[in-house]
């Protein structure tokens, strides 16, 4: 492999309000050798998230920012081509946070092997992954949902969102989402079994909309959104809620922060709580959590859905897809073939 060209994309520069293809640099590099201990993996599928737009900036924040002139990294499944460590054999599936390149080497510090038992490997991105652990604990840990409960998602047609309703619903809970599109909501309700979808862009009063589909008001928020979205839904909160605050897109590209409605009354009368988290806050219980999400999915009461890029010179448009709002489900990027 010493004498192949390896792709990679590397982060160019610090946007200001939305990212663009300036931000990003793609150059082509020979495939190292690896040394002892070290594997070499040949990507398969890249995962693009919404996070990633947060760790552009240099702010403070819970994460490391990507350093400009660095190669981009992110979530990736890919299969070890070639092994100098006892961990891991040739042909194996992994995944991992690494660069956003056609192949990788690794000390085998930062993957993990997939158990193609659980589902298709892709799953390891999402429903089987990070997105799918993020709404299992979020929802779980945090929501902590009762039978009869009304649940509302907004981002619901993403990897994480889709996944909250579903688990909600198995927990006997109304489910209620918001998503940017009918055809989101259609899937929504048709395909994942919401109780009710609401279009944010095209309905001229979010608020009411809301109350008419929560009659019972909002026992659990789980707020992928942030902005005027959550507004409306923190203003129908029940006695003793939970809102949990897993991500803010509607604010990642602003250059100034809006300033909306403070919430901190409403937290006070109905004796409610309000938590942001990340994934990683619950790592010791991932292996339950892959384990019962695992279990949903092969028993079919957790669907999920792809959309899947194709090309790696396609992934950068596939990210800032995510800010036009193309994807329903997961967005992936599609490397190589199997």
């Amino acid at each position: 492999m010493a004498n192949s060209m390896n792709r990679k994309i590397l982060f160019a520069s610090r946007p200001k309000g939305i990212p663009d293809e300036s931000n990003f640099k793609m150059v082509e590099e020979r495939i190292p050798e690896i040394n002892e201990g070290e594997v070499l993996i040949k990507t398969l599928y890249l995962s693009v998230d919404p996070y990633m737009r947060g760790r552009m900036s240099d702010a403070k924040s819970y994460a490391k920012p990507y350093e400009v002139g660095e190669p981009f990294l992110g979530g990736m499944v890919g299969k070890v081509i070639e092994s100098k460590n006892s961990r891991f054999e040739v042909g194996q599936y992994v995944d991992g946070r690494l660069e956003w390149a056609e192949y990788n080497v690794s000390d085998g510090s930062a993957i993990r092997k997939i158990n193609p038992e659980w589902g298709p490997i892709t799953t390891a991105l999402h429903v089987l992954g990070m997105p799918g652990l993020t709404a299992y604990f979020g929802l779980l840990y945090i929501g902590e949902p009762k039978e009869g409960e009304t649940v509302v998602v907004s981002g619901a047609s993403g990897a994480v969102g889709t996944i909250v309703g579903q688990i909600a619903k198995l927990k006997g809970c109304r489910v209620v989402g918001i998503a940017g599109g009918d055809d989101k909501c259609a899937f929504l309700t048709e395909e994942l079994g919401f109780d009710a979808a609401i279009n944010y862009k095209t309905t001229e009063n979010l608020r009411k909309a809301l109350k008419e589909a929560c009659p019972n008001g909002v026992d659990v928020y789980f707020d992928n959104v942030g902005g005027t979205v959550s507004d409306a839904v923190m203003s129908l909160i029940n006695f003793q809620s939970r809102t949990i605050i897993c991500g803010q897109i509607s604010q990642y590209n602003l250059e100034n922060r809006e300033l909306g409605p403070r919430v901190a009354g409403q937290l006070l009368t109905t004796s409610s709580l309000m938590k942001g988290f990340i994934v990683s806050d619950y790592a010791q219980h991932n292996r339950e959590g892959l384990a019962q999400l695992s279990q949903w999915v092969r028993e079919g009461k957790i669907k999920y859905r792809e959309n899947i890029v194709e090309g790696f010179e396609n992934t950068v448009d596939a990210f800032l897809g995510l800010f036009r709002g193309d994807n329903i489900g997961k967005q992936l990027v599609k490397v190589a073939e199997e």
